[in-house]
């Protein structure tokens, strides 16, 4: 007698979410796609390319938003995870190293290998945190950094799943968003989050979620693996 497949209900937004589903159904869960986030792109002026040492990235959807906006291949490229280096890579970046972290190895990586240079950082309208301070803080020597506004993360108004074992919890602004649910509709629940930052909302709350011992989504994915029993996820 088969047992019902446990279920993970996903809150980022697409077209991440998908890749995310494919991923849960391969280690046996059922996936519930909700996206708590949205995301749209936006087409600012970019600014000429010529005076940057670099162009960082702090997410898969800066690189997509990036990428559509100049046909631009050459300029080198820092990333903030390994994810995220391979969509740089896919769209046609050929100079580019991965931080395999959050936005603090990202700068200690761009504080090893800049100095007294301009770097680009095309991101969302509402950062995940401060890349200058972080930067100070890894001891970038004379590194400034220029923020171009590539897309923004809307909140949408999906009702969470009538049933459901476990939530991914894949940024600070989904976990915000996830908040905003209560704390009876996620209690006794598992509560994968990507970082610390994701989970504060939730801490707030009075929830006890469980950390990813690394900021990737394979790590995310273990948290799982260890609370509901199934194979462990593919890197």
């Amino acid at each position: 007698m088969s047992l019902t497949p446990k279920r993970v209900w996903i809150t980022r937004a697409e077209p991440g979410a998908a890749r995310t589903a494919d991923r849960l159904s391969d280690m046996g869960f059922e996936p519930i796609v909700a996206p708590l986030l949205a995301i749209e792109n936006l087409t600012p002026p970019v600014p000429d390319l010529a005076p940057f040492a670099a162009v960082a990235f702090t997410s898969v959807n800066g690189v997509s938003a990036f990428a559509a906006l100049t046909p631009r291949r050459d300029i080198p490229v820092f990333a903030v995870g390994d994810a995220t280096a391979q969509a740089a890579h896919d769209a046609g970046f050929a100079d580019v190293r991965s931080a395999a972290g959050d936005l603090h190895t990202l700068a200690r990586l761009i504080a090893g290998a800049v100095a007294n240079a301009d770097v680009l950082v095309p991101q969302a309208e509402t950062p995940a945190g401060d890349f200058t301070a972080a930067l100070t803080a890894a001891g970038a020597r004379n590194v400034s950094i220029q923020s171009l506004t590539v897309y923004r993360a809307i909140e949408t108004s999906a009702p969470a799943p009538a049933l459901f074992d476990a939530v991914l919890i894949h940024s600070p602004r989904a976990g915000h968003a996830l908040a905003k649910r209560g704390h009876e509709t996620l209690a006794h629940r598992v509560l994968a989050c990507i970082s610390p930052a994701a989970a504060a909302p939730l801490v707030a709350l009075g929830l006890t979620p469980v950390i990813a011992k690394s900021p990737d989504e394979a790590s995310l994915l273990t948290i799982l693996n260890a609370a509901l029993g199934k194979r462990d996820p593919a890197v």
